[in-house]
């Protein structure tokens, strides 16, 4: 029988994983599967849980948000793990499962899983940290860092927004500089988005995103007049191309540099990054993932 590492958060999104485990297991033992599971919690973490990996397992499955499979990630590239990924998505906001498509029903994502093979896509890093979906930097970059754990769990995706409108209260520019083989830019902005995807927050950002062709989508927010300001974000939150706006710049590349003297904190898929300087840079298909097309 083929074996497979599961690693999965008890305490991620509505906590729905605890109730579905034996339905889990169940269903990959009778695909011929044996799972080893593994529970993350504050005294046993993801990297316990992968000490054993070897060339036996035929993939790792987790179970989690985005900043689960961030922290999986990171550890795979940094100790040279090289097996596929597949992801049951149960955290807050999943917006890396909703950019490849995987199914948010935990049954239709492990059929997903089972019948298909592994597809390579890019990865970000960031200085010698590695990103799935997004960095960012400037306002509302920390906002699911700041959202109280036990009130994520209990509203999801809906402590995200009042933590933001909190933040557009007091809308705050920062001096930056962005150099890149394509593009170069020193000035005021209110917030810079590196995107492997095409989502953040589950709002569709980077529309001309690919996640295999090995660049990363930039988005950088110019400081702007506040009446200019939140009709430019209704437009975008009702999906408006972002590259019409003169306030908007959007490019693609493989490599970027960005420094700021203020102290604004970074962005992970939604975990504290790196302080600046920063360099960002794409990983060619640099990981394996199931169930996706």
């Amino acid at each position: 029988m083929k074996k497979i590492k599961f690693i999965y958060n008890p305490n991620s999104g509505d906590k729905k994983i605890i109730y579905k485990l034996d339905d889990i297991i169940s269903k990959f033992q009778d695909n011929g599967y044996i799972v080893v599971p593994y529970r993350i919690s504050k005294n046993n973490t993801m990297e316990n849980g992968l000490e054993d990996i070897n060339d036996n397992y035929e993939y790792i499955l987790v179970a989690g948000g985005d900043g689960s499979i961030d922290r999986l990630v990171n550890y795979m590239k940094k100790n040279n793990i090289n097996l596929p990924i597949a992801i049951l998505p149960t955290g807050t906001a999943n917006d890396f499962a909703n950019v490849l498509n995987i199914p948010l029903d935990i049954n239709l994502a492990i059929d997903k899983i089972i019948n298909s093979k592994p597809k390579s896509i890019d990865l970000g890093i960031i200085n010698k940290d590695y990103f799935v979906n997004i960095a960012s930097t400037g306002m509302f970059t920390d906002v699911s860092q700041r959202v109280d754990e036990n009130l994520k769990n209990s509203i999801g995706r809906v402590s995200y927004i009042i933590k933001g409108i909190e933040d557009a209260l007091h809308l705050r520019k920062f001096s930056v500089s962005v150099k890149s083989k394509e593009l170069e830019y020193e000035g005021d902005m209110y917030l810079i988005l590196i995107l492997n995807g095409r989502t953040a927050g589950n709002i569709s950002l980077a529309h001309y995103a690919m996640l295999d062709d090995g660049l990363l989508d930039v988005i950088i927010f110019k400081a702007m007049p506040i009446p200019k300001t939140i009709p430019l974000i209704l437009d975008i939150i009702k999906g408006a191309p972002i590259d019409k706006y003169n306030e908007i710049i959007y490019f693609k590349t493989d490599e970027l540099y960005i420094n700021c003297e203020e102290d604004i904190v970074t962005d992970i898929d939604g975990e504290r990054g790196p302080n600046f300087p920063l360099h960002i840079k794409c990983d060619k298909q640099g990981i394996q993932i199931l169930g996706i097309e």
